[in-house]
């Protein structure tokens, strides 16, 4: 059974959401879980459990995944690899990524479509921005695979690229056992402090890892909220969609 869309906007508005569309950004890391390697399928039924909880509730979600579960381009270069071919391999892991996430979502019940970058109809739908929009307002998640179909970007980029392609109101950055953006790593400083809430030039400035220089000034210039928050807590999604401001680092 598909978990059924609101019927019109006013539903949606009724519903007390503070982010009627969302981009989710997942790294491929976070879908490794506590495997070596690959796809943790527990955690990606748990993945599907919450984008499943914020559609209960009327949010038009929209994902880009990645693929460091599976290839890393960047590493690949440094050992020789010519670096665009490096970058086309790790946008084939995305694809991958993507087509197990869908599994998993239509089994948690939602309708989904993955769009690729990369022209592969055989498995995936090719990016066309109206048919993405369309997907979101029949209330389907779309998955956006294999980056934006060019070497040198990363997905962090291609997050930022199609949220304001498709209209989305935020960008939520998943992180695995992170709540929020640090000034030192909180897994191994303890006196590590979080930030509750950053400008985007403070993010740049003082160097944090929230997403690479690109996808972060992307979002400046166009006034994109990113909020960076932990997906292993089970209700954070729907706290952040509802408006809870106590959930993970606002950068805005």
């Amino acid at each position: 059974m598909s978990v059924a869309a609101p019927s019109d906007s006013a539903s949606v508005e009724r519903s007390g959401l503070r982010y009627r569309r969302v981009m989710l950004k997942l790294s491929g890391q976070s879908m490794q879980g506590d495997a070596e390697y690959g796809i943790d399928h527990d955690v990606l039924d748990f993945m599907a459990g919450q984008v499943a909880g914020i559609r209960m509730l009327g949010a038009e979600v929209a994902i880009v995944i990645g693929g460091g579960n599976i290839w890393r381009g960047e590493a690949a270069s440094k050992r020789g690899m010519d670096r665009a071919t490096a970058d086309y391999m790790g946008m084939l892991a995305t694809v991958i990524n993507g087509l197990a996430l869908q599994a998993a979502l239509e089994r948690a019940g939602l309708d989904t479509r993955v769009q690729s970058a990369i022209t592969m109809t055989a498995v995936a739908e090719p990016y066309i921005r109206r048919r993405a929009i369309r997907h979101l307002e029949k209330g389907r998640v779309v998955i956006f695979a294999a980056g934006n179909g060019d070497p040198y970007f990363s997905t962090d980029t291609t997050a930022s690229l199609r949220a304001l392609e498709i209209g989305a109101e935020v960008l939520l950055m998943a992180k695995n056992r992170v709540d929020g953006v640090y000034d030192a790593d909180p897994l191994t400083s303890p006196t590590a402090r979080k930030y509750e809430r950053l400008g985007y030039m403070q993010a740049l400035e003082r160097g944090l890892r929230v997403m690479d220089s690109t996808a972060l000034t992307l979002c400046m210039e166009n006034q994109l909220p990113i909020i960076v928050f932990d997906l292993r807590n089970s209700s954070n999604l729907e706290r952040i969609v509802q408006g809870d401001e106590a959930v993970g680092t606002l950068i805005a």
